[in-house]
């Protein structure tokens, strides 16, 4: 994705779309880490979910640059 987006004349950065489908992907990851129980492995469940998406965000910019 190297355009912006066009929504109605207002032009969206790509950063943006891929920051609103890394939320996507991180709530359907949140579903499995509740079904396998993360939170009994990690310390800190809320730190690991940041980094998480951090990880995710950085995969779709270097990806689909």
């Amino acid at each position: 994705m190297h355009r912006d987006l066009d929504l109605g004349g207002i032009l969206i950065s790509p950063f943006v779309a891929y920051t609103a489908a890394s939320l996507v992907i991180l709530v359907a990851l949140r579903a499995l880490f509740a079904r396998i129980r993360l939170a009994r492995y990690v310390a800190n469940p809320p730190l690991v979910e940041a980094g998480l998406y951090i990880c995710i965000v950085a995969l779709m910019v270097a990806l689909f640059r």
